[in-house]
């Protein structure tokens, strides 16, 4: 074990894989998206299917630009009014600057930062279902990804609970007013979920492999090198970075892929991947961890992939899957 982590980071991880964890994902970004054109406009800047979508939907789409780099991984969810895009804290101001440069005067779109109004709440594991039931909320359980209604409770307006945690785990995501936050938290505590650091989050995020912007999310890597297949359609009309993607896909023309690495030692963000002399790829994200130290990479597809011994700066390593990203081409 690590002395690098705290004891009580490794008791929230241990409560995401077996129980419940709490984690506050308030610091990151929700946008607004309101009025008529609203599904059309984020049906043609990003890359998921949202004209498919209905009131009580949501889905994951990434923000590329025009030649399919990455911007930021969202989740979007629609509601009958607007459509809220929960977007990471360092590209909320770029992303809320992107999106309204491409509202022209005849369309009818409508951005608004609601960051601060709001909260957002992940619960993590197995153990979420039970804490949703006592929220009001067990009409979701088993319901596809996204998905997502407002629950009553007493003293607490407009607590909204969508399917998924943000991580390849089971779980929720609550979003409500920032005026009912303390009360939410104390049920949820009460409830037996235990609470994740920033950190601990950090830590499962590297090990599951969900990209971040500034990391794995940069100007360096398309989508599909990043191994978002979910987030794609590959059936709908244009889309700002469509033309690369569907070329990319067509021609099998991914260089590289996103993947763990299992390091013998400490490695450094930036850090190249070589074998031998060769260089192979380089790691994007490090985490120490309670079976030693972890990292995630793109490594060139022709040089191979899980089982893969490399080497990490002064560290030996080995390539493995991480469940949150997929490199299998899809049957469309």
């Amino acid at each position: 074990m690590s002395s690098a982590i705290d004891s009580k980071d490794i008791a929230a991880i241990e409560a995401a894989q077996t129980g419940v964890a709490l984690y506050d994902r308030t610091h990151w970004g929700r946008i607004k998206i309101a009025d008529d054109d609203r599904l059309r406009f984020l049906h043609n800047q990003s890359t998921n299917d949202f004209l498919s979508l209905q009131p009580g939907e949501g889905c994951d789409t990434v923000f590329v630009t025009s030649t399919a780099r990455t911007i930021d991984l969202v989740t979007a969810y629609v509601r009958d009014d607007a459509v809220i895009l929960l977007v990471s804290p360092q590209r909320r101001q770029a992303l809320m600057e992107w999106m309204d440069k491409y509202i022209f005067f005849s369309d009818k779109v409508k951005l608004s930062d609601i960051t601060k109004f709001t909260v957002t709440f992940n619960l993590i594991g197995s153990g979420s279902d039970a804490v949703v039931e006592k929220l009001g909320g067990g009409e979701l359980i088993g319901k596809p990804y996204g998905t997502h209604q407002v629950v009553s409770l007493p003293s607490v307006e407009g607590l909204r609970i969508a399917v998924g945690s943000g991580l390849a785990a089971p779980g929720y995501t609550l979003m409500f007013p920032i005026t009912d936050k303390d009360t939410v938290r104390e049920i949820i505590l009460e409830s037996g979920a235990v609470e994740m650091s920033d950190r601990a989050w950090d830590m499962l995020r590297i090990l599951q492999g969900r990209p971040m912007p500034d990391c794995e999310l940069t100007d360096d890597y398309n989508p599909l090198e990043v191994g978002l297949w979910q987030t794609i359609s590959f059936n709908k009309g244009c889309y700002i970075g469509q033309e690369t993607i569907a070329r990319l896909n067509t021609y099998k023309g991914v260089k590289q892929n996103l993947w763990g690495v299992r390091l013998t030692a400490p490695a450094t963000p930036g850090t190249l991947i070589t074998i031998g002399e060769e260089k192979v790829g380089k790691l994007t994200s490090y985490t120490p961890t309670v079976d030693g130290d972890f990292g995630l990479g793109y490594i060139r597809t022709k040089a191979g992939g899980v089982g893969l011994q490399v080497q990490v700066g002064d560290a030996g390593g080995e390539i493995v899957a991480v469940p949150f990203v997929s490199h299998q081409y899809p049957d469309l």
